[in-house]
């Protein structure tokens, strides 16, 4: 199905191969990502980049803690078109007013600073950048890891919340000029396969590897012309769980007639790479090879043929099992009492958000339903369609009818089934879904608790398929049905009577509206001389993702409130976390405040504690072998500092986004070697001398003393690399929010 080539290519005449006639310097200019990233380039250095966007996108469990972080830091209105959208917490009934204040508070920052409002359940935030803000050449930054517009020939990035602060105030996004990776796509798909089941061969062949990690992803080749757009939409929104930076897509008559549908012909352009360009590495995608997909827990790269998985069920459940088990000591899985009566049985299905809910994928669900029931038993189906004019369109051509028919409930547009806040399984359930994910708790469990549900991803025709057998898992390639695409007609004016449009109407006069859960942050402090961590979490998985560090469900809520948010940091994964991070934080108050004696303790192990301690900061740290894969939420890092965090040790971070964050909010991002043993324990102390000059200074090495709770002391060798000088000075400064302060 797949092929990947780690070595470079060139695209020459429409294929690709091993030589070129340019040097592979020059010759990588000739990319689609070279030339749209150098247009947004200010820097001045092609190889450094300084990029500016053309829009930006957050929704409603990011943007009131960037409008206040750049506000803080003196924004006086948005400089860029800012659509802020209501997909996240517009279903979540948690703690009483909390989701709609956040909505009362956002439409009137869109009024005050010149914004675009998108009301609860109007639309999912990509379905939202895909019909009005996307265009061919443009760059978008969203607050949302699947920020991904690249079938559009759009390239975004999705980023934690300080980063687009930063575009709010005029700077830009750093990183040095990527690596490009050629996907090119050739065959045609079978009847049955949907954009989910080539999206989720695509992760199983690049994740564990890291074959596209912070890289481009370029999509070319002869496929593309078979591919409709909301199957091309479908596929790019999934290219995030690959780990790659970004994505984009050379267009065609495809794209144009996307763009005339929604009444913004002016947005399109021909796209394609010049002849000669050359690439990192290859992926090759024969579509007509790819085969029903479904992908167990804990991740979209854990993914097999839907013939596979029925003829190794109970092998595979068992593994699911076990690593259930391993990872959370009070669940009791038992996912493979699912197999009896010749299948597999699931309890539920969900089609939903920016890659489950789009028009195509609806329709053509409805068409393999049609006439059928779902059955009275334990299995429900659930549908969302990504926005209302989505929605209205269903409607109009009687597919909403047909799947009411069958048992099914349409719900609204929201994000919340991919990021459990909504139809959470019961106990042991096993939930199929078209979302983006099917991390652990994803599906809103609490295993802490000992509740334990597994999610596994298929592509809509497959859950619909498997819902006509009444939830018995069933690849779509397998039955029989008649389908005949429906063409889409885009209907703006229910947008234009909803959704307040502010770019360039700011009104200073506007007073911001805040809910009692609505507060600034608590105040932090600029980096010492020297740093002194003690280890509050050690976590030895092979990653560790964002929604570990802090869980998404419910706990969205409070993302408006630093403090009450950061009392569920890593409660998943490692309960004890926050009592560990706060006695620390209480220790280092004291220190400031006039001495602590477990400081100086502590310290007196590696010189003359009283005189060191009145120079070192004390924190709290997290180790974890790779961290950060998954959202791009900065919450995963604000809360560690929020409690007290000031270090972070790993062998590397998953994504570039996580390491971002860790940086804007000060946390000092330590790496060690490959192969370097990490034995040490919570409660051991890391001491890293001298650590501000050695930031200031642009070193990478930072020799360091562990003191172990016994008393005895070991060296331990710790990196940072690649930190700009802006970077440098958040660190120093404490985190961006006094690095902007410092500078008014």
């Amino acid at each position: 199905m797949i092929q990947l080539t780690n070595h470079g290519v060139y695209l020459v005449d429409g294929k690709p191969v091993a030589a070129g006639k340019e040097e592979a310097e020059q010759a990588k200019k000739k990319t689609l990502a070279w030339r749209i990233l150098q247009a947004h380039n200010v820097s001045g250095d092609e190889k450094n980049l300084k990029i500016k966007f053309d829009a930006m996108l957050s929704h409603d469990i990011t943007y009131v803690g960037i409008i206040q972080q750049a506000r803080a830091s003196g924004m006086k209105e948005f400089p860029i078109p800012y659509a802020l959208t209501n997909c996240h917490n517009s279903l979540c009934a948690v703690g009483g007013t909390i989701n709609e204040d956040d909505h009362v508070f956002g439409l009137s920052a869109a009024k005050k600073y010149g914004g675009i409002f998108v009301p609860a359940n109007q639309s999912v935030i990509h379905s939202y950048a895909r019909e009005e803000m996307a265009g061919c050449g443009k760059m978008i930054l969203g607050s949302d890891s699947h920020t991904r517009y690249g079938a559009l020939g759009t390239m975004a990035v999705g980023e934690g919340g300080p980063e687009l602060a930063k575009q709010l105030l005029k700077n830009t996004w750093d990183s040095k000029m990527p690596e490009v990776v050629l996907v090119y796509l050739t065959g045609a798909p079978r009847k049955g396969i949907g954009p989910h089941d080539v999206a989720l061969a695509l992760v199983k062949a690049t994740f564990e590897s890291g074959f596209v990690n912070n890289k481009v992803m370029e999509f070319v080749g002869p496929g593309i012309k078979n591919l409709p757009m909301d199957f091309r939409n479908g596929i790019d929104v999934m290219t995030t769980e690959t780990t790659c930076l970004s994505s984009i897509w050379e267009t065609d008559e495809t794209t144009e007639a996307f763009y005339k549908t929604h009444g913004r012909a002016g947005e399109y352009k021909k796209l394609q790479p010049e002849n000669g360009a050359y690439y990192d590495a290859l992926i090759e995608i024969d579509l007509g090879k790819i085969e029903s997909m479904i992908a167990l827990p804990f991740h979209p790269s854990n993914a097999y043929t839907i013939h596979e998985f029925n003829e190794r069920a109970e092998e595979l459940l068992k593994k699911v099992e076990e690593e259930a088990a391993a990872k959370f000591k009070k669940a009791n899985p038992h996912l493979t009492q699912k197999i009896h009566d010749g299948g597999v049985w699931a309890d539920q299905g969900e089609i939903a958000g920016c890659s489950g809910g789009l028009f195509d994928n609806i329709d053509e669900a409805a068409a393999i339903l049609k006439g059928k029931s779902i059955g009275c038993g334990e299995f429900g189906l659930n549908v969302y369609p990504t926005s209302v004019p989505v929605s209205l369109e269903l409607t109009k051509i009687g597919a909403t009818a047909e799947l009411l028919a069958a048992g099914a409930i349409i719900k609204p547009s929201f994000c919340g089934p991919c990021f459990g806040a909504g139809d959470v399984p019961a106990n042991n359930g096993l939930s199929l879904r078209h979302a983006t994910r099917n991390f652990p708790n994803r599906e809103g469990s609490k295993p802490g608790e000992g509740q334990f549900s597994g999610v596994c991803l298929m592509d809509a025709r497959s859950i619909a398929a498997t819902a006509a057998n009444g939830g018995k898992i069933t690849a779509a390639t397998d039955i029989d049905y008649d389908f005949t695409p429906h063409e889409y007609h885009f209907d703006k004016t229910v947008y234009d009577r909803r959704l307040y449009y502010g770019f360039g109407k700011a009104d200073p006069s506007v007073e911001l509206v805040m809910g009692p859960n609505i507060t600034d942050w608590p105040k932090m402090y600029a980096l010492t001389e020297n740093l002194l961590v003690e280890l509050a979490a050690v976590i030895h998985d092979p990653v560790t993702t964002t929604d570990e560090l802090i869980p998404s469900g419910e706990t969205s809520s409070y993302r408006s409130n630093p403090l009450r948010l950061s009392e569920f940091a890593l409660s998943r994964r490692c309960p004890d976390y926050v009592p560990k991070a706060k006695a620390v934080a209480a220790e280092e108050a004291k220190r400031r405040e006039g001495g602590s004696e477990k400081v100086e303790a502590i310290l007196s192990k590696v010189g003359d504690g009283k005189a060191l301690a009145a120079k070192t900061q004390f924190g709290s740290c997290v180790f974890a072998h790779k961290p950060g894969d998954g959202s791009a939420r900065e919450q995963a890092a604000s809360c560690q500092k929020v409690l007290g965090g000031f270090a972070n040790i790993c062998y590397e971070y998953a994504t570039k986004r996580y390491r971002s964050n860790c940086i804007n909010w000060g946390i000092l991002p330590f790496t060690i070697d490959q192969g370097t043993k990490f034995e040490y324990t919570e409660g051991d102390c890391v001491f890293v001398p001298d650590v501000r000059a050695k930031v200031q200074a642009g070193d990478t090495d930072f020799p360091a003393k562990v003191i172990r709770k016994d008393g005895s002391v070991e060296d331990l060798m710790l990196h940072i690399g690649g930190l700009t000088e802006d970077e440098k000075q958040i660190i120093l400064d404490g985190c961006l929010m006094n690095y902007y302060a410092n500078r008014q």
